[in-house]
């Protein structure tokens, strides 16, 4: 019944089976990474609000634990938010993860992917990142969307998604 929530109240505009928009983004080496590197592979492209608060750093903690069974299915894992590389870089030392991060600063991939949106805290309203996780499949297109993730958990329901889309 949880699972049916989850999905049902989804409020990203894209939808499982179209294709996943293009991204090229700087990770935390400074090296450009794209979608399209990803060709003939499963990808997990999560994204999440930032480096080093306790919500995020269990979700890159919990992805970085699976990484190996993640690539045992032919499947990687990038973490994407808008700080800069740097702090990536910090972040990625101060935990010691194991993924890869990406730096979309001007968060025109957030927007590509609808994870820009209006958030309400104590009753104000501003514009954040609504943590998010897309499977894409080898072609390319978008498998399962995992919108407004709760963290317990969520890298475990990721990787048994994958393994039951891959039977």
């Amino acid at each position: 019944m949880k699972k049916y929530i989850e999905y049902a109240m989804s409020k990203n505009s894209l939808k499982q089976g179209q294709k996943a928009p293009e991204f090229c983004l700087p990770d935390q080496n400074e090296e450009k990474i794209c979608l399209k590197d990803f060709a003939g592979k499963w990808l997990i492209l999560y994204f999440y609000p930032k480096d080093n608060t306790s919500g995020c750093t269990r979700e890159a903690q919990d992805f970085t634990a699976l990484k190996n069974d993640f690539e045992s299915e032919n499947a990687f894992v990038l973490g994407v938010s808008k700080d800069s590389i740097k702090s990536h870089l910090k972040f990625i030392e101060k935990k010691e993860l194991g993924i890869t991060l990406l730096s979309d600063e001007d968060t025109s991939v957030h927007k590509k992917y609808d994870v820009w949106r209006t958030k309400k805290n104590y009753g104000r309203e501003y514009l954040g990142t609504v943590r998010s996780t897309f499977l894409i499949d080898p072609d390319g297109n978008i498998a399962q969307i995992w919108d407004n993730v709760r963290t317990k958990g969520h890298a475990e329901k990721v990787f048994d998604t994958l393994k039951s889309m891959k039977i």
